[in-house]
């Protein structure tokens, strides 16, 4: 008997003993990029009422947390300005050791299949850069695909240095993007990869948002059901960045929305919920900034260019920057345009004139200002000319207008100073203006920093979005 209660006893210390342990969710590890000159949350779980005491070796400060009655705990710790490597040491009942943490800007990039795009997806662009992405400067944190019914704490993933094998499977335009902010501010870059072809941008949206809308309801039970992702609201949010939300960042880049061409209608008022709540989650509000999508040869009229114009719209959302790559597409018929690296270029001048205080002219595509009418001609103005407008060819394309029939005919374009005058002699009272509002328009009026011209439409009329004939 006695023997039996000496073992018992053992056994519920060797339990306890292996329970007190410390434990850190994977995002906490080795080769981590942290937020710099911040204060950044280390978490982790732990026997309950146990001391946790944390160090750096980039400065003299020791924190103490005590492990609450749900077995976690959680502190902020104070960030220096970019650098590294350095070492965190966390003790409890047991000791970790944290190697190799890099201090520098900490970016997600989401999203679907063009944020996806890699090179295992044989994209050229990957491939070539592939042999020469060797940079202990860039780290990469690839979140796996998965979907869950709740928040979850813990992703199965973890912290590599950027190698041509890890460039290879990350995200091109997650690459590119980081690669262009590490040469341009010299300092450390993490990026996490969090993204999965064909989703909605519901499934990346908490559930609440879309429950407490009875027009993004009726909009997310109108998406289409698929052996290759999920269409469940909510599902990735709670997966794929719930548990990436105690961790902080210095902003989101952003490539989605041709799943969603369907209901465009929905879109403007379910996308910026969405950048509003991961802000939340987050605790900070971060800069958004996102890619239109590109013109494609979609089955229904105008439902591309429907849905570029509410990613237009959200744009005026506060923090945000949409890049506009209408003439980055060597085929309308190839969802997944190739040229991945010009796309992040774009992105990454926005983030760097928008947030690291390198100015420069020219970082925003053109946009519908005004308009005046005289006669039979319209004159348009325009935001963010840069230097000025400027035409790629013999003469403008890609202008319409229409009279009071809302007839819309090809109009012929002007380019006078930095306006453009649009008329057709067959339209004598012309009442609005559409400029490259098709699903497939590649229009050829820039500013003279080589950015295209946004589509913009004077009219509110109803559009027809029936399929197309085949």
């Amino acid at each position: 008997m006695k023997k039996n209660t000496t073992l018992l006893v053992l056994l519920i210390l060797v339990h306890i003993g292996t329970n007190a342990a410390i434990r850190l969710p994977n995002i906490i590890g080795n080769h981590m990029v942290l937020q710099q000159k911040t204060n950044v949350n280390i978490w982790g779980w732990g026997a309950p009422g146990e001391k946790v005491i944390i160090k750096t070796n980039w400065d003299t400060l020791s924190y103490e947390v005590i492990t609450t009655n749900s077995a976690k705990w959680t502190i902020a710790i104070k960030t220096p300005s970019a650098g590294g490597p350095y070492q965190i040491t966390i003790a409890g009942n047991n000791k970790l050791i944290i190697d190799d943490v890099l201090i520098g800007e900490v970016w997600v990039c989401a999203g679907q299949s063009n944020m996806e795009w890699s090179g295992d997806q044989t994209l050229a662009q990957s491939m070539e850069e592939a042999p020469n992405a060797t940079n202990n400067k860039i780290r990469f944190f690839y979140v796996p695909k998965a979907t869950a019914k709740y928040p979850q704490e813990n992703i199965d993933a973890k912290w590599v240095v950027c190698s041509p094998e890890a460039m290879y499977q990350f995200s091109a335009i997650g690459y590119f993007y980081g690669k262009n902010l590490q040469e341009a501010l010299h300092l450390p870059v993490g990026l996490i990869n969090s993204n999965w072809g064909g989703t909605a941008a519901e499934t990346w949206t908490p559930n609440y948002v879309i429950n407490n809308s009875e027009t993004l309801l009726k909009a997310a039970a109108k998406l289409n059901t698929t052996p290759w992702w999920s269409s469940e609201v909510g599902a990735t949010y709670n997966a794929m960045i719930a548990p990436l939300t105690n961790y902080s960042i210095g902003g989101v880049i952003w490539y989605q929305g041709e799943s969603n061409t369907e209901t465009y209608y929905s879109y403007q008022a379910l996308f910026t919920k969405m950048i509003d709540a991961w802000r939340t989650a987050w605790k900070i509000n971060f800069p958004f900034y996102y890619v239109q999508i590109a013109p494609f040869a979609y089955g229904k009229k105008y439902i591309g260019a429907l849905l570029r114009e509410a990613q237009t719209k959200s744009a005026i959302h506060e923090h945000t920057g949409m890049v506009v790559i209408s003439d980055l597409v060597p085929d309308t018929n190839n969802i997944h345009p190739t040229l991945k690296k010009e796309v992040a270029k774009r992105l990454a001048n926005l983030a760097l004139h928008e947030n690291y205080g390198i100015k420069s002219v020219g970082v925003k595509s053109p946009t519908y200002k005004n308009h005046t009418i005289e006669n039979n001609k319209i004159t348009i103005s325009f935001n963010n000319i840069g230097s000025g407008l400027f035409i790629k060819g013999e003469k403008v394309t890609c202008f319409e207008i229409a009279g009071v029939d809302k007839q819309f005919l090809s109009a012929q374009a002007i380019l006078e100073g930095d306006k453009i005058i649009v008329f057709n002699n067959n339209i004598k009272k012309p009442t609005a203006v559409r400029f490259a509002f098709s699903n497939t328009a590649i229009p050829n009026l820039f500013n003279k920093e080589g950015l295209p011209v946004n589509l913009f439409r004077t009219d509110n009329w109803e559009i027809d979005t029936a399929p197309l004939k085949q």
